[in-house]
């Protein structure tokens, strides 16, 4: 038995880790998350006091590759920002962010009788970066004359009345990588506009410093962030599901660890 243990087949793991996934998937089954984490709640006591139809910038700096921790993210952002009445803009540095932003953003709002152009806009991914990013503190309109749609941003309803972040609410960028320090650097320390951010957790322990700082007014940190905010939005999504089948499969490795442990030991004493 002993023998069993400690040489356990991972076939057979990797079996129990595969149903330990899909079970809160299959029965909606969510794990009770604790406390808000101090930057999710800021992110969200800010979105609440800003006034109606006021302008949020959503950035989409992420691939597919991310968008398990950061759809989530966006689609509950999007939900929040549609039932406060506010505006949101979508904007990318990345190729790859158009799509994530159409995704993410579109079906919300169709649920939520919220019209493009008039409501939200997808202003698209125009190259430049940090270039960019200066651009659209002196003119929005002249760093992106046309949305992804080719239409005129002059022209848009939702545009109107807004010039470059002076006129800008919040931005919140989305993202897998560095960018939220080249927002930080060309956005949020020249021009004095409020910044947030939501990254994978690997990328968490980079942006805490900013936090403390202030240049960052509230951060969701990986999937249990999305979770945290769709707790707080009273919407359960992908992010709630995903941090039970996370929680459950972390659970279930450190049973395996144990039982694998008592049998290494097990063995050693008989010998």
């Amino acid at each position: 038995m002993w023998q069993k243990l400690a040489y356990f087949d991972r076939r057979i793991i990797f079996i129990f880790i595969f149903v330990a996934v899909l079970i809160p998937f299959l029965t909606t089954w969510d794990i009770p998350l604790g406390y808000t984490t101090p930057s999710t709640q800021s992110l969200y006591d800010t979105i609440e006091g800003l006034p109606p139809r006021t302008p949020i910038m959503l950035v989409f700096d992420y691939g597919p590759a991310s968008m398990p921790e950061l759809d989530p993210m966006a689609v509950a952002l999007s939900r929040h920002i549609f039932s406060r009445d506010l505006r949101l803009v979508g904007v990318t540095l990345v190729v790859t962010g158009t799509q994530m932003c159409e995704n993410a953003v579109a079906p919300v709002a169709a649920q939520m009788g919220k019209e493009d152009g008039t409501d939200w806009v997808n202003l698209g991914y125009k190259p430049g970066d940090i270039v960019l990013i200066d651009r659209m503190g002196q003119s929005i309109a002249d760093a992106y004359p046309t949305d992804a749609q080719g239409r005129s941003t002059r022209q848009l309803p939702v545009m109107e009345g807004i010039r470059n972040y002076d006129d800008i609410g919040l931005i919140i960028d989305l993202a897998s990588g560095t960018a939220p320090g080249s927002w930080i650097v060309f956005a949020h320390d020249p021009y004095k506009v409020k910044l947030a951010a939501g990254i994978t957790a690997v990328m968490a322990t980079d942006y805490y410093p900013f936090l403390q700082t202030g240049q960052l007014i509230g951060m969701l940190n990986g999937l249990k962030g999305a979770a945290e905010y769709e707790e707080l939005i009273n919407h359960r999504a992908l992010g709630t599901l995903g941090m039970a089948s996370q929680s459950v499969a972390h659970l279930l490795i450190i049973l395996f660890v144990i039982l694998g442990n008592i049998g290494y030991f097990a063995i050693t004493r008989r010998r």
